[in-house]
This record gives structure tokens, C-alpha cells and sequence, in this order.
């Protein structure tokens, strides 16, 4: 028993810290939780009811593509091909739950770019989660073109070109959008033949190129990296260049990749060009089963690292609380064996 005594008198500073190590931790797991467990305290808004207030916008957004990101077309010919997988809903819908396939809205409403919007607004301000980034988790495609251009090492963002409820660009001709920027290093080239010959910026800087085959999920580039290529060139200078080809869908040129009439070509025809060159499906790199993956354990791997941060701090604290305590242990002692000494004497 005096063994034991002993031994707990030594080592009590050691236990100490120790407990205090422990608490850190445990503290840290807490938060952690709570995080992940936290819910709103006022009712969500519906949709509808910011409608009924935000007429301008929702007149620019009911005819998007965002509006129509579910009952489109194109998109659900594609989804049925590839049997109706529910990883699409992720950016199809509205708050789509993977583990029960429910949604709360059909297509890209209020909520999926301003948050859950309370009670509280009006006056509060509505949340806004729509950065470049964000965007880039539907449009993968879009986000990897345009990390690639000097618009990224700029910041010069999606909402910096488009409306965000629209989709379209801030400018009615798409030219116009580029000048805005761009005229002072333009130079010579406001004078150049394409310019002279209704070509613009966007004809060739912002012209898909449509892969060979297209694929089963639909997704083709989008013409955000900007950049001019062989390719580009051939799409209209077959001859000069000795091509002896044209692209698929380039028959005509940039002009009719861009939409634009096509002089002694009927409509039905023209339609058919332009078949093979737009896209209405969003782009993607990434299918929505993987983002939320990615998302799921980007969560998880904060939580672990919060779990070690509160780990490290606990020991830390739990070491230097021990330190401190057998310091002041060991100097009493010192002390109190000075004072035998002294008396002895």
C-alpha cells in the first residue's frame, strides 16, 4: 500500500495532464458533432413564395436552363439511355436527398444557389452560395476550361459574364461582353478580315468543337477555355488549309456553329448543321453520385482533422499542465530539503 502511495505521489502530475488531455478531446469530439447535427431555426421559404415577391427575377429565370435542368428535352432522353440513374438528380433538382431519391423541387430553384432562406427575410439578407466554385460543382466541365484561362488568374468569375438567373450573358451581343474588357489590347485587330466579315470574338475564342462520337452522357466542352487551335481554324479554312474535310456539324463555318442564318441553306437544313454542335446538357466531368462522395468525405476528413487538432492541443495542454505541476513538486521538495539542512546545522 505504501508502494502504491509512493508510486501515486510521483506520478499524479502525469495523470493530471493527462485528464486534461482527455477532456480537450473529448470537447473537440463534441463540436464536431454538434456541427453536423445542427438545424435551421426558422421555417425554409418555399420557392413559389420568393416568386410572389421577386417578379424580375423570376421572369429571367423561368425560361433558364437552370428552370429547365429537369423536364429538358435532351436531358431526359439522356437520362432514360442511361436508365434513369438518380446520382443525375444531384444537379437536375432542388436539395436531392441520395439516400431516400427524394428532391424538393424539379430543377435548379431559389434554395440550390441561395441556401435555405428563413423567416427572418425580409429584412435579412438572403444567403448567397453561388461563387465560381460552387457553379463548378454542376459545371465541371465549365470550371476545369476556365481554371485554365487568364479570366481565373483574374477572378474574373461566371457572375462577372452571365446573369445568374438567366444563364445568359450580361451583354445582348457576346462581343460586346469581350470588349468591355478587352478593347485597349485589341488593337489592329478591330481592323482585321474577320471583323470585316461579321466574325467576332466569340466565332472562334468561344467555338465547341463536338467530339467524333458523342458521348452517352452528353457532356462535350463548352468553349470557356478560349483558346484557338488548328482545329478551330479548320472549322472554316478547309481549302486553304488542305483539309480536304470539314468538321462534322462546321459544314458552313463558325456561322452556322453560332446560330447564324446561312445564306441558300433551307431551316430544316441548317438545323441539321447546328445538330451536331450545341449542347443543351450542362457539362460535367464528374457524375453526381462522385461529387457527393467527394463531398461526404471532404466532410469526414474535416472532422478527422478537427479530431487530431483537438488531439495534438489536449496533449500539449495535458504535457505542459504536467510539467508545470512536477516543477513546482520538485522545487518544494528542493526547498524543503534547504530548510532540514539549515536546522540540522
Amino acid at each position: 500500500m505504501k508502494k502504491f502511495l509512493k508510486s501515486m505521489r510521483f506520478n499524479w502530475p502525469v495523470l493530471l495532464g493527462s485528464l486534461v488531455g482527455t477532456a480537450v478531446l473529448l470537447f473537440t469530439v463534441q463540436l464536431a458533432v454538434a456541427q453536423d447535427d445542427g438545424e435551421p431555426d426558422a421555417p425554409v421559404i418555399p420557392t413559389q413564395e420568393c416568386q410572389e415577391c421577386h417578379l424580375d427575377v423570376a421572369s429571367h429565370w423561368e425560361d433558364s436552363a437552370h428552370a429547365h435542368a429537369f423536364d429538358d428535352e435532351v436531358f431526359q432522353a439522356q437520362w432514360a439511355g442511361l436508365g434513369e440513374p438518380a446520382e443525375c438528380l444531384a444537379c437536375h433538382t432542388t436539395n436531392f436527398q441520395p439516400a431516400t431519391g427524394e428532391f424538393d423541387q424539379e430543377g435548379v430553384a431559389c434554395e440550390a444557389c441561395h441556401g435555405e432562406t428563413t423567416a427572418e427575410h425580409p429584412p435579412a439578407p438572403v444567403p448567397i452560395l453561388a461563387d465560381t466554385e460552387y457553379c463548378g460543382s454542376c459545371h465541371t466541365t465549365t470550371l476545369g476550361e476556365w481554371h485554365q484561362t487568364g479570366h481565373a488568374s483574374e477572378d474574373i468569375g461566371c457572375m462577372d459574364c452571365h446573369d445568374p438567373h438567366s444563364q445568359q450573358p450580361l451583354f445582348e451581343m457576346a462581343d460586346e461582353l469581350c470588349i468591355n474588357c478587352h478593347e485597349d489590347s485589341m488593337g489592329d485587330y478591330l481592323e482585321d478580315m474577320h471583323i470585316q466579315e461579321g466574325i467576332g470574338c466569340v466565332d472562334c475564342h468561344a467555338l465547341v468543337i463536338p467530339p467524333e462520337e458523342a458521348p452517352e452522357d452528353g457532356i462535350v466542352p463548352t468553349g470557356h477555355a478560349f483558346t484557338i487551335t488548328p482545329a478551330t481554324c479548320v472549322a472554316c479554312h478547309t481549302d486553304a488549309l488542305h483539309a480536304g474535310f470539314s468538321l462534322p456539324g462546321y459544314e458552313h463555318g463558325a456561322a452556322a456553329a453560332n446560330g447564324e442564318a446561312i445564306e441558300g441553306v433551307a431551316e430544316n437544313e441548317e438545323l441539321t448543321v447546328l445538330e451536331g454542335t450545341v449542347s443543351l446538357e450542362e457539362p460535367d466531368e464528374l457524375t453526381p453520385e462522385q461529387k457527393i462522395q467527394t463531398l461526404e468525405a471532404a466532410l469526414a476528413n474535416r472532422n478527422l482533422t478537427l479530431l487530431f487538432q483537438g488531439g495534438v492541443l489536449g496533449l500539449v495542454l495535458g504535457g505542459s499542465t504536467a510539467w508545470f505541476v512536477a516543477n513546482n513538486v520538485r522545487q518544494r521538495r528542493e526547498f524543503e530539503g534547504q530548510d532540514e539542512d539549515e536546522q540540522e546545522n
